[in-house]
């Protein structure tokens, strides 16, 4: 699929939408139109059909949870909303996510991600890349090209099939967030595996395919790992 969204984000602050607008930019793939006038951004969705749409609950005007409900039905949401106390109602109209505010760039990004998944889902397409930040710029890494994930402290090393490694600002569970289930697994506090890459595997390490040394399983994820590699 053709990573770039058409978005649009519906909040009556100002400052919230400029926070998205330069998250957006910072993740790259992403056209963005914003409204801070509730009626006249769910009238542009209707226009313009677009993938996403960020929005806001608590609304002068409008609820954001009354424009949730008659969006488009292809038309996937996240919340953004200061009010906790609205996550359950949220989720259970189907939002792909729902952004606590102030939220940081990391947490946005596994929400998009979520975001991708859904429409490629939609769209009948396994998604094929992760995105990642690294440094400046975005690295579009194949999910076939990824042979295991480390935890760094407050970034993670994705390990290439094919030589070397990009080194980025996250943590091990916000990655593991953007991969598609079924292909990776956790095995680790620190690692997060190919499962088409494993070639043997014991209680305590898991042999992966071109990798001299196996990594070890951690404890609390033993009954997994078994699980999962043993079937």
């Amino acid at each position: 699929m053709d990573r770039n969204l058409k978005c649009i984000a519906i909040d009556d602050e100002p400052m919230a939408l400029l926070i998205i607008e330069q998250f957006c930019r910072r993740k790259g793939g992403i056209e963005l139109s914003v409204f801070s006038e509730p009626q006249i951004g769910l009238n542009e969705i209707r226009r313009l059909q677009p993938d996403l749409v960020f929005l806001d609950i608590q609304m002068n005007s409008i609820n954001g949870l009354e424009i949730a409900d008659s969006l488009p039905e292809k038309c996937c949401f996240i919340f953004t909303t200061a009010y906790a106390q609205y996550a359950l109602e949220g989720f259970n109209l189907d939002a792909v996510d729902f952004l606590h505010k102030p939220f940081s760039y990391e947490r946005f990004e596994v929400a998009v991600e979520k975001a991708f998944r859904r429409i490629e889902s939609k769209r009948n397409v396994s998604p094929e890349c992760l995105i990642v930040k690294q440094e400046y710029n975005n690295v579009n890494i194949p999910l076939s090209d990824i042979l295991y994930i480390e935890a760094l402290g407050n970034y993670v090393k994705i390990f290439r099939k094919s030589g070397g490694h990009i080194l980025t600002r996250t943590n091990l569970k916000n990655i593991t967030d953007m991969l598609p289930d079924g292909d990776f697994l956790r095995i680790h506090r620190s690692y997060v595996i190919s499962l088409a890459s494993v070639v043997a595997f014991s209680r305590t390490r898991v042999e992966l395919k071109g990798l001299e040394e196996g990594l070890p399983v951690g404890t609390q994820f033993v009954a997994k790992v078994i699980d999962i590699l043993g079937r």
